[in-house]
C-alpha cells in the first residue's frame, strides 16, 4: 500500500539538515506497524510523506520515491490519498475547523460524496465507539486536549481508510480511553485496515504491534518484529522499554514478555530482591503552603465546571492532578495560574487573596508550560521567547537562561523560530520558558507528552532540583509512570471535582476509585503488589 524507496528530504524553512536520509519502507493493509524513536528523529515527518502533506503542503528538497496504492505522492494532490490513507496529527487541535464535533466528523464523509442517511450512520457508530455522543453538538476547539483527539481520531476513522496513521495517539489520553482505542485498532486490523503508529509510549503499543521501525537522526535503525527488536538496546535510540520488557531482559527469561503476568508466571521461582524494581519517587520535605484553593468553583453555559475545590500547594512539593479526559485538570490550572476566574470561592497565594488578580500579576510567582505549547510562543526566536517572562518581571538571568538550554538540549535551537520546531521540541521550550522567570510555583501540563526517555530524565532532575530548593511543582498529567516516580501526592479529579488526594501507592490500591476515574495503575505498582503478595506468601507462618 505504501512503497517508498531511497527517500531524502530536507524542509526549505529549516536547518538546511536532512529530515530523513536513505528510507526504504513498505506498510501493507493489515499489518500494525509501531515507528518510534527519539524527540526530533523524523518520525513525524515520515508520516507527512504517506498521504502526499509531503512534498505538497510542506515546501523542501525530496529525492527518492513514495508510491501510495501504486500512485506517486509527488505527482498525486493530497485529496486524491484521502481515503487511502488517514492521519491523525500529533497536535489534534491543528486539524480541527468545524464549529461542532458533528460537523467535523462530517466533513470528510461529505467531501467523499456519500449519502447524509449514511453519513448520519457513520457518524453515530463512531461516537458511540469513541464515547462522543455527549460531545456531538459541542465546539472542538473548547474541548479538552485529549477530548480533540478522540474527535480527530473520530473524522478519520469514519473516512474507513485503507491505511490508518496515528502520530502520538495515546499522548493525551487516559487509562480507559487508551484501552478503547487499542480495542479498536485490533478491530480494524482484523479487518484488514494497516495501522501505522508513531510513539514514544511503549506499553500500550507493543503488545499489539507485529513490527517496530526504529528512526534515529531521520535514517531507519531498526526494523523488526516486536520482540527481536525490543530486546535490542533501545535506550541508546532514546527510547524507555515497558517494565515487563526490562524484567524479561534482567531476568534472562527465555522471551522479552510485554505483559507482566507473563513475566510473573515464568519468573516464580526467582528470589524477590533480583525482581523488584527499585524505587524512584521523589522524597519532598513539603514546607509552607504557597497556593491554596477555598470552595473553588466555576460555571459556564450553565454547566458546572469546577466543583467546590480545595486544595494546598506546599513549598518543596510535586502534586500530580490526575484524572480522565474532560475531567476538569487543565480548567483547574487556569484558574490557579489567573487565566480563569472563578465563580466562587477564592485562590490564596501565600495567605493573600488574588481571586481577582491579573495573570500577568501572578506570573511572577507561577509559571505555566501548556498543553499545547504553540499557545504561548508568540517570538520569532527561541532565545527570546524563553526570556519573556523574566524581562517582563526584571528578573534576567542569563547564565540560568543558558543551563535550563543545556538541561532541555536547546543549545543549537536558540537563533531558531519556535514555531518551525518539532512537537518535543516545542514542549521543551515552552518548560524553559516557564522556568526561566524562577517562580515559585511551576505548572506542567502534560509534559511528558511527544517526549522522550532522555527528555523525562532531564525533565525528572529538574523537578527534584527545584524541589529541593523549595519551589512547587504541579504535573498535570495522564502519564501515572512518569507522576508516579516524582509526586509524592496525587489528585485524582472527576466531572470537575477531586474525588480524592493522597499517596499515589494509596489511591492506586483503591480499585473503586482508579475506575470512577478512568484511571489505570501503573506498571511498577502492579510489580511491586505482586511482590508484596509473593513475599507474604513465602514467608513462614509461627512454628
Amino acid at each position: 500500500m505504501i512503497h517508498i524507496r531511497q527517500l531524502d528530504f530536507t524542509y526549505s524553512s529549516g536547518s538546511g539538515q536532512k529530515a530523513l536520509g536513505n528510507i526504504c519502507l513498505d506498510i501493507e493493509p493489515g499489518r500494525y506497524v509501531l515507528i518510534c524513536g527519539r524527540s526530533g528523529s523524523g518520525k513525524s515527518t515520515l508520516c507527512r510523506t504517506f498521504n502526499g502533506l509531503i512534498p505538497h503542503f510542506h515546501p523542501g528538497k525530496m529525492e527518492g520515491t513514495v508510491t501510495v496504492a501504486g500512485r506517486p505522492t509527488s505527482e498525486t494532490l493530497v485529496q486524491a490519498l484521502f481515503d487511502k490513507v488517514a492521519l491523525v496529527f500529533q497536535n489534534p487541535e491543528a486539524q480541527l475547523f468545524s464549529p461542532t464535533v458533528k460537523r467535523e466528523l462530517a466533513f470528510g464523509l461529505e467531501s467523499l460524496g456519500m449519502p447524509a442517511a449514511r453519513i448520519e450512520r457513520q457518524i453515530a457508530a463512531v461516537a458511540a465507539e469513541l464515547g462522543l455522543e455527549n460531545l456531538l453538538e459541542l465546539d472542538p476547539h473548547k474541548l479538552s486536549g485529549g477530548q480533540q483527539h478522540l474527535v480527530t481520531l473520530a473524522a478519520m476513522l469514519a473516512l474507513k481508510p485503507r491505511i490508518l496513521v496515528l502520530d502520538e495517539p495515546f499522548a493525551n489520553l487516559d487509562g480507559r480511553h487508551v484501552q478503547a482505542i487499542r480495542r479498536i485498532l485490533a478491530r480494524l486490523r482484523a479487518e484488514g485496515l494497516g495501522i501505522v503508529v508513531c510513539e514514544h509510549r511503549l506499553r500500550p503499543t507493543v503488545a499489539d504491534a507485529d513490527r517496530i521501525v526504529v528512526i534515529d537522526r531521520g535514517t531507519i535503525v531498526l526494523d523488526g518484529p516486536c520482540r527481536r527488536v525490543l530486546g535490542s538496546d533501545l535506550r541508546r535510540y532514546g527510547l524507555q522499554v515497558p517494565l515487563a520488557v526490562e524484567l524479561s531482559r534482567k531476568l534472562g527469561l527465555q522471551k522479552i514478555h510485554t505483559d507482566l503476568q507473563q513475566v510473573a508466571s515464568e519468573a516464580k521461582d526467582i528470589p524477590l530482591q533480583e525482581v523488584s524494581p527499585s524505587p524512584r519517587a521523589t522524597g519532598q520535605q513539603a514546607g509552607d503552603v504557597i497556593l491554596s484553593t477555598r470552595h473553588l468553583s466555576a460555571r459556564t453555559g450553565g454547566l458546572t465546571i469546577l466543583d467546590d475545590i480545595n486544595l494546598e500547594i506546599q513549598a518543596g512539593s510535586c502534586l500530580a492532578i490526575v484524572g480522565a479526559n474532560g475531567a476538569g485538570k487543565t480548567t483547574l490550572l487556569r484558574h490557579l495560574n489567573g487565566l480563569a476566574r472563578p465563580s466562587g470561592g477564592r485562590l490564596l497565594l501565600k495567605g493573600k487573596d488574588v481571586t481577582r488578580a491579573r495573570a500577568s500579576a501572578l506570573a511572577r510567582h507561577v509559571g505555566t508550560a501548556f498543553q499545547n505549547p504553540a499557545d504561548q510562543f508568540f517570538k520569532l526566536k527561541v532565545s527570546d521567547e524563553i526570556a519573556v517572562t523574566p524581562r517582563i518581571t526584571g528578573n534576567l538571568d542569563q547564565g540560568w537562561i543558558d543551563e535550563l538550554a543545556q538541561r532541555f538540549g536547546l543549545e543549537k535551537l536558540m537563533q531558531r523560530a519556535p514555531f518551525r520546531l518539532s512537537a518535543g521540541e516545542k514542549k521543551r521550550v515552552a518548560f524553559a520558558a516557564a522556568l526561566a522567570g524562577k517562580p515559585e510555583i511551576l505548572i506542567l501540563d502534560e509534559p511528558t507528552a511527544g517526549q522522550d526517555a532522555d527528555f523525562r530524565e532531564a525533565l525528572g532532575k529538574t523537578i527534584r532540583d527545584l524541589t529541593e530548593t523549595g519551589h512547587a511543582v504541579i504535573i498535570i498529567t495522564h502519564d501515572l509512570e512518569f507522576a508516579h516516580s516524582q509526586a509524592g501526592r496525587w489528585i485524582v479529579m472527576a466531572g470537575g471535582r477531586i474525588l480524592r488526594q493522597g499517596r499515589p501507592e494509596v489511591l492506586m490500591a483503591d480499585r473503586q476509585l482508579m475506575d470512577q476515574a478512568g484511571l489505570e495503575p501503573t506498571e511498577r505498582f502492579l510489580w511491586q503488589r505482586y511482590c508484596a503478595g509473593k513475599k507474604r506468601c513465602l514467608t513462614p507462618g509461627p512454628s
